[in-house]
């Protein structure tokens, strides 16, 4: 019997109240990592508006694996406001998840003021410079400071931690062909390039605890050349389910490094991010632009192809992502044995979106695909139609 949308469903320990969960999208409200009021108020809308769960971005696990200086640092002084965040979230109805990572590659060294790490040697344009290979007593620091992270989700109240095994970051860049040419035992074969990802889950579960769910955001195909494709994903997600340690796997797909409109899909709002830029970067962008982000069309449900693949291969409960904006496909999605859905555009365009789906008064949502809240990072991401619409202040 197909589940409902809008039926309690378990995630691991945890009880979601429906099927729909708000994927993790940059705030852009954490200036120097703080936890802002505008932070706390952009997931508390979300709650309001229905989701059973809404995952906050881009925690980095140390100052030199964040994305860029603005970006949230999960330490212990960031502990009271952490907890001022899960706390208004559980008010409003929904569960709180963490999405932790280190950003390697993605990294913008310059604005952190500190290096970052790479499995291999190679050149990096977010970080203006070459990223050198990571020792593996480097490595050894990283698991730790991810095993401290999550002790730290653990005591600021959220419900779930999501590990970011996606968009070249560096846990999915070890798992890339073209961005792991390691000789030793992280490096080489498919389940050698695996095996650092696992060391990191197995460490985050064992800090988190029973009562939290641990899922990873995992990268089905890289969008470039000689990437990551289902050939290679598919048994690494074996490996990984067959470890025990995840309750769930989010389904993506592309490179923050290399290939940012693949988890997209739609317009290329170019003018719009060269002008959000510094003029140097901006001109950069004029140049580099169409080959970093290049045009997709926008499909429904874009990523149900390849993932349909996992849910044939894997019995590990599955959340499909990727351009859902109607109820129809969330049906489907539930039909075909998908346990959740994640949406994001459609909820910044719509934070209500999911109590009007169960109302019935709306079967989709109003998102247009014109991606011009991707520039929008930089100074708050948000929906520009959504803004456009708000009662003009005097």
């Amino acid at each position: 019997m197909t589940p409902t949308i809008f039926e309690p469903a378990r995630l691991g320990p945890l009880t979601l109240k429906n099927r729909i969960i708000k994927a993790a999208t940059f705030e852009g409200v954490m200036p120097r990592g703080a936890i802002s009021d505008d932070l706390i108020n952009f997931h508390a809308e979300v709650a309001r508006g229905g989701a059973a769960m809404t995952t906050v971005a881009y925690c980095a696990v140390s100052p030199g694996g964040r994305v860029h200086r603005d970006t949230l640092v999960m330490n212990e002084q960031s502990l009271p406001g952490l907890r001022r965040l899960t706390e208004t979230v559980h008010a409003e109805g929904a569960l709180a998840a963490a999405q932790i990572g280190h950003a390697g590659l993605v990294a913008n060294t310059l604005s952190n003021k500190t290096k970052t790490l790479a499995p291999s040697t190679r050149l990096s344009p977010p970080a203006m410079g070459l990223v050198k290979g990571a020792t593996l007593a480097e490595l050894d620091g990283v698991v730790a400071d991810y095993e401290r992270t999550a002790r730290i989700a653990v005591d600021a109240g959220f419900d779930a931690i999501e590990v970011h095994l996606g968009h070249n970051y560096l846990l999915s860049s070890f798992m890339s062909p073209n961005l792991n040419k390691r000789h030793d035992q992280y490096g080489g074969t498919v389940a050698r390039r695996a095996e650092y990802p696992r060391r990191v889950i197995e460490a985050i579960r064992s800090a988190a605890g029973p009562s939290v769910a641990v899922t990873a955001k995992f990268n089905m195909s890289d969008g470039v050349p000689k990437g990551l494709w289902l050939d290679q994903s598919l048994p690494i997600a074996k490996i990984l389910e067959a470890d025990g340690h995840l309750d769930a796997m989010q389904l993506t797909g592309g490179s923050s490094l290399l290939n940012g409109m693949y988890f997209f899909r739609g317009d290329v709002p170019m003018a719009e991010f060269v002008a959000s830029q510094p003029k140097l970067v901006g001109y950069g962008l004029k140049l580099y632009g169409p080959t970093l982000f290049p045009k997709y069309p926008f499909e429904e449900g874009f990523f149900l192809p390849f993932a349909r693949q996992f849910r044939e291969a894997l019995s590990l409960p599955l959340i499909l992502l990727g351009g859902i904006n109607r109820v129809d496909t969330i049906k489907g999605a539930l039909g075909e044995g998908f346990e959740f859905v994640a949406m994001a555009r459609a909820l910044l365009r719509d934070p209500q979106l999911v109590n009007k789906f169960q109302s019935e008064s709306v079967s989709e949502g109003l998102c247009v695909h014109c991606n011009k809240c991707m520039p929008t990072i930089y100074t708050g991401t948000r929906c520009v139609v959504r803004e456009a619409l708000r009662p003009a202040t005097t």
